[in-house]
């Protein structure tokens, strides 16, 4: 069963990066304050991102890469630059694999 790596815009203008089985679903736990404490006191807007991997541990390390991004990174990674323009770099280094 494929996992996702998912980026939400909450209400305030921040990011909240996740990953999930089942993205519609999640989603709706965040929209009821049920799925994270960070959702809860920063409302979720959209889904602006979401990446498909074959497991678990692709989706929680790409996960951790996206969390590990400036926001303008995560802007830009939104907005539709593809990883070879993007050059995604984390705060701590580059990320070897995407």
């Amino acid at each position: 069963m494929p996992y996702y790596v998912y980026v939400l815009l909450c209400e305030d203008g921040s990011y909240y990066t996740g990953y999930t089985k089942d993205v519609k679903c999640r989603v709706a736990q965040h929209e009821k304050g049920q799925a994270s404490r960070y959702t809860r006191m920063h409302k979720p807007e959209k889904i602006v991102y979401v990446e498909r991997f074959d497991c678990r541990g692709e989706a929680m390390k790409r996960e951790r890469e996206i969390k590990s991004l400036s926001r303008s990174k995560k802007e830009r990674l939104v907005n539709g630059c593809s990883n070879a323009d993007l050059h995604l770099e984390s705060d701590r280094g580059a990320i070897s694999k995407l």
